[in-house]
């Protein structure tokens, strides 16, 4: 059944309260909104992902609404409160650390409570990193795919990469600084040497953009060791030898891998380089791929 929300008029079938998703800065407190202060003031509650970031924030702007904990860590008791406080007809505003909340946090479960629960949902938009990120980057903007914070051990990022390296469009992440190198080494064996912005500080004083392919950038680091959170940006895959031909068909679907890494070297290119070719097509790592052409 579908369900129809108008936004700025009365519900006439209930008296709940609205959940406000607001938007905060991502490092200048200037980019937070007129509209974002005003329903900070004016919502019964703030449920805050880290209450004593965003306590700083409201003390800087005077706003006295009472605050609350919704975390990954407590979400399902608290959210149920939240949930409950909203169907009594409080309104509650959302907030993360730093940006838009529901992106990569648990805001999204609650949010999802709430539309099941018909409780309207309404965004007070801001700032945001991975978007401001995208908008600086040089890279293409036409078409785009936030894909939250890579996995953590080898082979889970390993097979997130192999999903992900047919993908087009931009591709925009998340990377705490003492995983960078790890991530960055294994996206150049998995997807080749592409094009990469490597952003941080965004909106601070130390606001940087390090621009140019994987490899310039782990060089970067080696001299510039990675500070403070991170968000890439990294050219989608390239259109040319993965392409569906006229009538759909990737080209290299009925070619055993042998025949693959063969084509390319037909073309004048060495094993070695046909192979990294192959594996990129596949999205399979370089390795795997070596491996089974010469047993």
């Amino acid at each position: 059944m579908i369900q129809i929300q108008k936004s700025f008029k009365d519900q006439a079938d209930n008296d709940y309260g609205t959940l406000y998703l607001v938007g905060t800065p991502i490092g200048n407190l200037e980019d937070i909104t007129y509209r974002a202060i005003r329903t900070l003031k004016e919502v019964q509650l703030i449920a805050a992902e880290d209450t004593r970031q965003t306590r700083k924030l409201l003390t800087h702007f005077e706003i006295a609404t009472r605050l609350v904990s919704y975390h990954e860590h407590n979400k399902q008791a608290s959210g149920s409160e939240l949930i409950r406080l909203l169907i009594e007809g409080q309104s509650i505003a959302l907030v993360s650390d730093a940006g838009l909340p529901a992106v990569s946090d648990p805001g999204a479960d609650l949010v999802k409570d709430a539309v099941e629960a018909g409780i309207k949902v309404v965004p007070i938009p801001g700032a945001n990193a991975a978007l401001s990120a995208l908008i600086i980057s040089g890279l293409p903007t036409d078409r785009f795919m936030f894909t939250g914070f890579p996995p953590r051990d080898k082979k889970p990022l390993a097979e997130w990469l192999t999903r992900l390296s047919r993908q087009e469009g931009t591709l925009m992440m998340y990377e705490s600084p003492h995983r960078l190198k790890k991530t960055l080494d294994a996206m150049l064996e998995h997807w080749g040497d592409r094009r990469i912005a490597m952003t941080r500080e965004l909106t601070k004083r130390h606001e940087e953009a390090a621009r140019g392919s994987i490899s310039e950038c782990l060089a970067f680091l080696e001299e510039n060791p990675p500070l403070g959170e991170y968000c890439l940006i990294i050219e989608g895959a390239a259109s040319g030898s993965g392409d569906a031909g006229d009538n759909g068909e990737i080209w290299w679907t009925t070619l055993e891998l042998e025949e693959h890494v063969a084509h390319y070297e037909n073309e004048g290119i060495d094993r070695k380089e046909a192979i990294k070719k192959a594996a990129q097509d596949r999205g399979l790592p370089k390795r795997e791929v070596y491996n089974a052409v010469n047993r």
